[in-house]
């Protein structure tokens, strides 16, 4: 079975290597704690259908899926992706079905992702260069002022 897109061997966090990564259920408490997010955080993606949690009267279960699901959702937002790309492509894994629709969709994801990135640092590159353009008229503007004020005589000591 291929890896799943999101995967990233190069960069493990703590949460990827946890000892808990083996046991069947999870708390809110755990989960929060493992991945270093607000069980607010966590109740949010589970709000947005991300994460579908058992329930034991008001507690929540989360299971190794939900777990998954949560470190998937992590990676998702820290590339920049919305929850609803996020929970398209979480929604089309499923361990031992064919990976290649999800792989091509997520490379279409970071290419729509990549050039919307590459817009807004062109459209920064834009803006620093007029504001640069502003500075450099502002300061010439300042120093013909000083130039053209009145000087007042130097005190006699």
């Amino acid at each position: 079975m291929a890896a799943n897109p999101y995967s990233n061997s190069r960069s493990k966090t703590p949460a990827d290597e946890a000892p808990g990564a083996e046991r069947a259920e999870f708390s809110i408490g755990d989960l929060a704690r493992e991945f270093d997010v607000t069980p607010r955080a966590i109740r949010f993606y589970e709000d947005q259908g991300l994460l579908a949690p058992a329930r034991a009267g008001q507690r929540r279960i989360y299971t190794a899926r939900d777990r998954t699901r949560l470190k998937l959702t992590l990676r998702g937002k820290r590339l920049g992706l919305a929850l609803s790309e996020i929970r398209e492509l979480i929604e089309m894994y499923e361990p031992g079905r064919d990976e290649r629709p999800q792989l091509e969709r997520f490379l279409a994801v970071l290419a729509q992702h990549k050039a919307s990135l590459e817009q807004q640092s062109q459209d920064i590159e834009a803006q620093l260069s007029e504001i640069a353009s502003f500075e450099k008229r502002c300061r010439r503007l300042l120093a013909e002022q000083a130039g053209a004020a009145p000087r007042r005589p130097k005190p006699r000591g």
